[in-house]
């Protein structure tokens, strides 16, 4: 019996793709192809991208090499020659090729033909990694098209489509995290280990919170099953014991020098499998297994003497741990705070084991520098299950939850000095705007930021919000960016800069903090900011204009010009925005900016 499917997804992220997308397809240009991993999510992309246009669709058909004009046969007669072809889709203004790759040799010349001419513009799915046709991938090859490579979903979104799916709930950080780390950027998988969550019952209420999470193994889908079977028929002289060796225990430090390093691997086997994606070797010598599922997947294919043999206790995790606090301490003293890899505090948390009090509470605070304040108050929490009394992840509990615009809640929490007092750290004043009551002096980048708004640069702000993007503040800089709109005399240069603030905030998982508020509505007329926030809350165009009775052309042209200022490409994104809008409980009304 099949399985029911399961409902779709709705569509969430991707704004920057489907703008690209929609521009494409606009104007003089002759279209683009999209390329990427089968599971990336291109057909869904392009389906949206051409919603609500006149747009004619074709896609390549499996075993259908040897037939001519498989993929065109709803568009065109029986039999057709290829010139023939090509006048009969001359007034077809956009086409969409699916799984191009897939195309029979005809279908493929007739797509080549149809993007030398001005008549068509083509929009072109392929999947990486198949055999694709000469006359397709001289698409790109040959500069007819431009490409865009699809990248995984991002961390953020990822969390954003999630908790809109069917049945969704909100998941806390780090199990975010690990889902994103095990899809690898396949939304198909995604999906599965979703519902096998589900189904057996594996998500967990956070208490005190409205988010879920998954602790424990990983269930051994079919799909799971499917992507790793390579691993378990390995049968090179050592290679199985060495998967097995690091499913167990990774990551392991390896001597080139030493041909039985790790730990008496084969050093041969090693490059075997490195040579085959398997393994990876980073620039510290740390051994690791290529992809975040196999390890899983090798734990569950063991047998249980073999995995009494190989397997780590989590109080055995101590020096490994160490290392990884060290090398994160390390970095926030060189005032550095971009992604590193600490993977034996995930498995920890992964598998629900103790997590102690000073690692978690040392997790939270990078993650806090960099912005992430759903998933500091994460660690935060992990700290306090293992130790319910540790003043530091109290803290940073707190502390995240003033980045998060929890300031009653703060205070509560820490029954002090309340943590966005000035006094605290000479650069809170600094990010409050007001650095002239900054108790010390800030250091570094953060003392260019200190200055440039005390001479309201806008230029200066600019670059040291560059600059504290580069290192990983992400939250900072959208900070430093928002400042630095309006410090700027030139318009042009003030929307850009606020363009770039609303970019990061979004990455900064809901964070809610003063030089926040207020970002992105501030150079709206009056009139553009009702009809925003109208439409931010899913009203159509002509439920705007019969709300406001004006004319449906009307709101469409404030909608244009609100999406021109905002740095907005359509209105999925006036949601977010006008949420940043309405974080400062003391914010007023701005007053209204006649159009430039």
């Amino acid at each position: 019996m099949t399985p029911e499917p399961l409902p779709l997804w709705p569509f969430t992220g991707r704004e920057d793709e489907l703008h690209l997308i929609r521009r494409s397809l606009t104007g003089a240009r002759r279209g683009l192809v999209v390329t990427g991993p089968a599971g990336r999510g291109k057909t869904r992309l392009v389906t949206e991208a051409v919603r609500g246009t006149d747009c004619a669709r074709v896609a390549g058909i499996p075993q259908a090499h040897r037939m001519p004009f498989a993929a065109f046969a709803p568009l065109l007669p029986e039999s057709v020659t290829l010139h023939r072809a090509v006048r009969l889709l001359r007034g077809t203004r956009t086409l969409l090729v699916d799984d191009a790759h897939l195309l029979d040799d005809s279908s493929a010349a007739l797509v080549h033909q149809l993007a030398v001419r001005p008549d068509t513009r083509l929009l072109i799915v392929v999947t990486d990694g198949a055999p694709v046709p000469a006359a397709v991938s001289r698409l790109w090859t040959g500069e007819l098209l431009p490409r865009l490579a699809l990248d995984p979903l991002p961390r953020e979104e990822t969390a954003q489509l999630v908790a809109a799916g069917p049945g969704g709930r909100p998941l806390e950080p780090l199990t975010v995290n690990r889902l994103h780390r095990l899809a690898g950027g396949d939304l198909r998988l995604l999906r599965e280990l979703l519902g096998a969550l589900g189904e057996h019952g594996r998500l967990t209420r956070v208490p005190g919170t409205a988010e879920w999470a998954w602790r424990g193994p990983v269930p051994l889908t079919p799909a799971v099953r499917e992507r790793t079977a390579h691993l378990l028929t390995r049968t090179g002289p050592g290679e199985r014991e060495a998967l097995d060796r690091l499913a167990f225990a990774e990551p392991l430090p390896v001597d080139p020098v030493d041909p039985e390093s790790p730990d008496g691997l084969d050093l041969a086997a090693l490059e075997r499998l490195e040579d085959d994606g398997l393994v990876h070797v980073d620039d510290q010598g740390i051994l690791r297994l290529a992809h975040a599922l196999h390890g899983p997947v090798l734990r569950a294919a063991a047998g249980r003497l073999r995995a009494r043999r190989l397997a780590r206790a989590p109080e055995q995790c101590g020096p490994a741990l160490a290392a990884e606090a060290a090398a994160l301490t390390a970095l926030i003293e060189q005032d550095d705070v971009r992604t590193v890899p600490a993977p034996v505090g995930d498995w920890l948390v992964a598998q629900g084991a103790p997590v102690p009090a000073g690692y978690a509470v040392l997790r939270a605070r990078f993650a806090r520098l960099r912005g992430e304040v759903r998933e500091a108050a994460a660690w935060a929490r992990e700290g306090l299950r293992t130790t319910p009394s540790a003043l530091s992840c109290q803290a940073e509990l707190a502390l995240a939850g003033a980045q998060s615009g929890d300031v009653t809640g703060v205070r509560h929490a820490i029954g002090a000095t309340p943590v966005d007092h000035p006094s605290r750290d000479p650069y809170e004043a600094v990010r409050l705007g007001t650095p002239e009551r900054a108790a010390g002096r800030p250091t570094g980048v953060f003392a260019a930021h200190a200055d440039a708004l005390a001479h309201a640069d806008g230029p200066a702000l600019d670059r040291a919000a560059g600059e504290l993007e580069r290192r990983g503040f992400l939250l900072f800089a959208a900070e430093a960016y928002a400042q630095a709109a309006t410090a700027h005399r030139d318009p042009g240069a003030a929307r850009t800069a606020r363009t770039r603030a609303v970019a990061l905030a979004r990455r900064c998982q809901g964070a809610r903090t003063p030089a926040l508020a207020g970002l992105v509505l501030g150079e709206l007329t009056a009139r553009q900011r009702q009809i925003v926030t109208l439409a931010a809350t899913g009203l159509s165009n002509r439920q705007i204009a019969e709300r406001l009775t004006l004319s449906v052309r009307t709101v469409g042209n404030h909608l244009y010009s609100a999406y021109t200022r905002l740095g907005a490409s359509d209105r999925t994104t006036l949601p977010r925005l006008t949420e940043l809008r309405s974080t400062d409980p003391r914010s007023t009304e701005p007053r209204e900016v006649q159009p430039a």
